[in-house]
């Protein structure tokens, strides 16, 4: 039985498909059909966003389906090419090699190889806990970012001159210079292209509107020989499955290096996109995901891209949502949705000879354009003004530098400001307020009383060597304040832990303290903290002043017998 349950994690296949249900296929085969409609021109148009031929993107939409099909744990993640990441590939490749050339597609294939062993490495090793190191405010601004880079490089395909700009506000600027070369029929094909899409996802959302995009605009450019006008189109896209491709047979540890930043950029990436669909959908299907599973079928399906010429895949947002809109109960819609490319790929590339490349860019521009989340930094800023300035900086620097320094950036602007607040920590003294029964901050409750014997604090916060200075100065300032202060009751309720370094400090605050004549009393001291200090031998030390109030109550209580007695 043991080992049958360990298979079922390996293989969460082996927990759905021997109970599958007969029912459940009729909303697996639409679910996967549709998906498939959707996937073709989408991977086609992502890869050709990646510096790739487009044929790269239907490649990386067959087996890597069906691995993580085997492997993955979401019964609803749509896995494939996305946009996100087809950008974060061409900028980290580009600078290595020209895009669309054998050596650049070389790299992109090992790049994916390399996403696939570091995704299974983290699965295996349980690593899926990292992804909460991720700030939600980073990868919002990262991702409203890299939707603006992402339409803006498909303008050069929608106007129909070559811009050579790569920076957002330079291509802004070449295309405004060259208005005048801008091909007509591209523009409205692409723009005519942008306002169906629209029209149809709005009005008409059941409708495949990137299908009849596809096949209208195939049927207008060839009927009309567009081409002869300079309508740049798709041309010749290989039939036939892919060749098997070893990307680690030359390896290079220069390469390798090389492309490691990028490597480790989209593993994070794309997992952190891949997990919160599968959750948020999981939470309505009421079924479990396990994040480290995901990470080894992620891991896989990456690994097995780069093994059949593909690039980089991750779960993708539109297609999981509508795989579970349409009725897809399990991953047997995936496998269908890779059969029928795979079959796509067999006997109709062909129809894709004619395809303008302006389409492709109409979808990549419609895709992303939902991305750009302004309304969430507006929410940020107005309620956790960092996390808003974590926003903003990767928003920037994504837009100005590079996708990769803007992710790079929020990530360390969320730690600073992290290491930052438990660097300073909340402290605050409590006053009795008499109306509600409880002790509160009184520098908020105004009318709390207050002994000027005694003085109560609360920390909100760990307490570790970082803050312990901070801690001192701020118990100095009160003590000041209240000059007749004899006891201090320490309020520990908000502190889960504590280091030695924190310890010592706090032995060294009692005794300096204590030939003042100030004593101490700790009140709601926590299991964890209190192990803490009965290892460091406080109670030998400090003997009745060691003495763990369940309360604050407890503690005045203590107190006021104590000036009783020495009365």
């Amino acid at each position: 039985m043991k080992g049958a349950g360990r298979i079922k994690r390996l293989f969460p296949i082996f927990e759905w498909l021997p109970n599958y249900n007969k029912k459940d296929l009729v909303g697996d085969f639409s679910a996967g059909l549709t998906i498939a409609v959707m996937l073709i021109p989408q991977g086609m148009a992502y890869a050709m966003l990646a510096g790739l031929p487009p044929v790269v993107g239907l490649y990386a939409s067959t087996i890597p389906l069906i691995v993580y099909a085997l492997f993955g744990t979401s019964r609803h993640l749509g896995v494939g090419p996305i946009a996100i990441i087809s950008l974060l590939v061409f900028s980290g490749v580009s600078t290595l090699a020209e895009p669309g050339t054998g050596e650049y597609i070389s790299l992109v294939i090992l790049l994916t190889f390399m996403v696939g062993i570091l995704q299974f490495a983290m699965g295996a090793l349980k690593l899926g806990f990292i992804v909460n190191f991720f700030s939600h405010a980073v990868i919002s601004g990262f991702i409203s970012a890299s939707a603006i880079v992402i339409g803006l490089s498909q303008l050069k395909h929608l106007l129909g001159i070559p811009l050579q700009s790569e920076n957002v506000f330079m291509i802004l600027w070449e295309a405004t210079k060259r208005i005048t070369e801008v091909n007509p029929i591209t523009l409205i094909i692409g723009v005519g292209s942008i306002v169906l899409l629209l029209f149809l996802g709005k009005y008409l959302p059941k409708v495949p509107a990137q299908l009849v995009l596809v096949v209208l605009t195939i049927s207008l450019v060839y009927y009309l020989d567009l081409p002869r006008f300079g309508v740049s189109i798709i041309g010749e896209v290989p039939g036939g499955l892919p060749g098997i491709s070893i990307p680690f047979l030359n390896l290079n540890i220069g390469t390798v290096l090389a492309l490691l930043p990028t490597a480790l950029t989209i593993a994070f990436i794309g997992f952190v996109e891949a997990i919160a669909i599968a959750k948020a959908i999981a939470i309505k299907e009421k079924y479990k995901v396990s994040s480290n599973q995901e990470l080894v079928g992620l891991g896989l399906a990456n690994a097995a891209s780069s093994l059949v010429s593909g690039y980089p895949v991750t779960g993708a947002f539109s297609r999981s949502a509508v795989n579970y809109q349409i009725g897809g109960r399990t991953q047997m819609a995936s496998i269908i949705t890779a059969v029928l490319i795979i079959l796509t790929l067999l006997f109709f590339t062909g129809l894709f000879y004619y395809l303008p490349n302006a389409v492709l860019a109409a979808i990549i521009m419609v895709a992303v354009y939902k991305l750009i989340d302004m309304k969430y930094a507006r929410y940020l800023f107005k309620v956790n003004t960092t996390d808003g300035i974590s926003w903003v900086a990767t928003f920037l620097v994504a837009l100005i530098l590079g996708v990769e320094q803007g992710i790079l950036t929020g990530v360390i602007l969320s730690l600073l400001f992290f290491i930052w607040g438990s660097a300073y920590p909340r402290t605050v003294e409590l006053g009795y307020l008499e109306s509600e029964d409880v002790f509160r901050d009184v520098d908020y409750h105004t009318e709390a009383k207050v002994d000027p014997k005694i003085l109560i604090f609360r920390v909100d916060a760990r307490l570790y060597f970082a803050n312990m200075a901070f801690l001192e100065n701020r118990l100095f300032e009160r003590v000041q304040e209240k000059p007749d202060v004899k006891w201090i009751v320490f309020d520990f309720s908000a502190v889960n832990s504590i280091d030695a370094v924190a310890i010592q400090s706090l032995e060294r605050i009692m005794e300096d303290y204590g030939k003042r004549g100030i004593k101490f009393k700790y009140a709601r001291i926590k299991r964890p903290v209190q192990e803490m200090v009965e290892k460091a031998g406080w109670e030998e030390k400090f003997g009745e002043q060691m003495y763990d109030y369940y309360s604050i109550r407890q503690a005045l209580k203590a107190i006021d017998q104590e000036r009783f007695r020495y009365a």
